[in-house]
């Protein structure tokens, strides 16, 4: 698809301000916000008609299958009453499934989540003001999908004639936007229409330590050089994890508990989140609180009522609270890993939709505690704080998932998968890690680099049974899927003997979360240039 030249548009009028503009896809919303280079106060932008309020875009398409189609989107989807209809045209709850090997498109109708992703963010790329000249792009991408999606958010931004783009995942921005000082440590609760993610992130700086240089990330693959007077502070995620779960489903949940015969329809679903954001407002938990909708197909009058309690005792049942427990003894121990426990905390951010709910609200307090809870503004957080990430930030992050090599034992003369990298691991790598390989057999004349990510454990995944999101847990010993990359091969010169050490193996992953490797033949001296083998998630 054709997308609109910001060039273009800037040599016909003279431009007021240069500056960073920050997009945060969400499922539900997307909010977009913009920083004058000079100005340190971000402001979020009217982009009318598009716009449900400032800042704020409704995440929704609607793209007609006539011979001239037209394509709305966000509030004009809203305004022509079309948000309501069950209909293939209409592609909301996109953003869960970008990047998935499997696409829901019995849900999505004829575009791909992709498809529909790229066509709301070209209709937001056209209505940004004339009189704002873009230099750079700051994008949040979630964890859960973060490799996949980050290889989609630059197909699409490819075709925008932009200098600078940078990437950074939701929760490290999240903890930029609670305006924290630096040096703290924090936790971050992310609840989005869609997924939810926990981190805990620590801000350098503090007690005198000198800003770090400015770097921005590229999709590229190139690190450039800071370009602002701006001292940014770097942001280092010391444990992690997250699931595809979130506020759309518990729409779903609140349907199905209240209409378990009623199909599911948009109205429907709209309907149950209204009602969802009405009881979490309320200061009685056992007040009955009711909505009201008309269908569109039968034009009968539905109504739903519910108390905070039944809220709470559903959201239990569904097991929202044990994965929210599960996903914060994850992250927790990703922090002990890093010496970073509860009490080391400046405090708890909480940001997304769903952690207005009160039930999440007093779970968090009490898990957490001493941590005092820190309350951004809980939509347009992610956004404000990915503008403070730029116009350069130095970004350590942590594998989300770890990286094994598959080698061969000489003891059990078979091949095993040895870790290279642990899950939570900080990247990039301070110093590489080295590995001594050896032959397998006689007269070997090559050695395949075969790499995986391991999972062990109790894990939680989101399947959809009748087309209700369920939660299932996943037990199972130590399992390695190889990665879905082709394998390296070295060649052996001389062939490698049985038993005998071939090859001393440098890995490390640099700021770009691409793993290379070189190294050196141990009986030659001969070097072995690096290898690019692919980029971590």
């Amino acid at each position: 698809m054709d997308l609109p030249s910001k060039k273009a548009k800037q040599n016909t009028q003279k431009t007021e301000a240069t500056g960073t503009l920050a997009i945060d896809l969400g499922n539900t919303t997307t909010i977009v916000a913009f920083q004058a280079e000079h100005n340190l106060q971000p402001r979020l932008l009217n982009l009318s008609p598009i716009s449900s309020s400032l800042g704020q875009v409704p995440s929704l398409i609607w793209s007609s299958l006539e011979e001239h189609p037209k394509i709305l989107a966000g509030q004009e989807v809203l305004d022509h009453k079309l948000a309501e209809q069950t209909s293939p045209n209409l592609k909301r709850d996109f953003k869960r499934f970008i990047g998935k090997s499997e696409t829901k498109t019995d849900h999505l109708g004829l575009l791909t989540p992709e498809n529909a992703g790229e066509l709301l963010i070209s209709k937001i790329w056209a209505r940004i003001p004339k009189d704002l000249n873009i230099k750079r792009l700051v994008l949040a991408a979630p964890i859960q999908t973060y490799r996949s999606y980050r290889k989609w958010l630059h197909e699409v931004f490819s075709k925008f004639d932009i200098e600078e783009i940078a990437l950074v995942d939701e929760p490290t921005a999240a903890a930029m936007g609670a305006d924290v000082p630096p040096g703290s440590k924090l936790l971050v609760l992310d609840i989005g229409g869609s997924t939810i993610d926990l981190s805990l992130v620590a801000l350098e700086g503090g007690e005198g330590k000198a800003a770090p240089i400015a770097q921005l990330m590229r999709f590229n693959g190139k690190d450039l050089e800071g370009r602002s007077s701006q001292a940014l502070r770097c942001a280092k995620v010391l444990g992690k994890a997250g699931i595809a779960l979130g506020g759309r489903d518990i729409d779903r949940w609140i349907a199905k508990y209240l209409l378990p015969d009623q199909e599911q329809s948009e109205e429907l679903l709209n309907t149950a989140e209204s009602l969802k954001c009405k009881l979490s407002q309320t200061v009685n938990p056992y007040e009955i609180l009711e909505e009201h909708l008309v269908s569109s197909q039968n034009k009968q009058r539905i109504t739903l009522s519910l108390s905070r309690k039944e809220l709470e005792k559903l959201l239990i049942k569904r097991g929202f609270i044990k994965i929210l427990t599960e996903l914060l003894k994850q992250t927790l121990s990703g922090g002990r890993r890093n010496n970073c426990t509860l009490k080391d905390l400046y405090g708890v951010v909480a940001v997304g939709g769903g952690v207005q709910i009160p039930l999440v609200k007093s779970w968090l307090s009490e898990q957490t505690s001493p941590a005092a809870m820190i309350s951004p503004p809980p939509i347009e957080a992610v956004a404000l704080g990915a503008l403070k990430l730029t116009p350069g930030v130095n970004i350590k992050d942590v594998l989300h998932k770890g990286i094994s090599i598959r080698c061969w034992d000489n003891r059990t003369k078979s091949h095993i998968w040895h870790p290279l990298f642990v899950s939570g691991q900080t990247w990039p790598t301070n110093s590489p890690l080295e590995i001594i390989l050896s032959a397998s057999q006689n007269n070997q004349s090559e050695l395949e680099i075969k790499l995986g990510e391991p999972s062990q454990g109790e894990r939680y995944e989101v399947l959809f049974i009748n087309d209700m999101p369920t939660l299932q847990s996943n037990l199972s010993k130590e399992i390695t899927a190889s990665w879905e990359t082709q394998e390296q091969v070295i060649k052996l010169n001389p062939p490698g003997q049985s038993g005998e050490d071939c090859l001393k193996l440098e890995f490390r992953i640099n700021s770009n979360s691409m793993l290379e490797v070189k190294g050196v033949d141990l009986r030659t001296g001969a070097s072995i240039n690096t290898i690019q083998l692919g980029q971590i998630r």
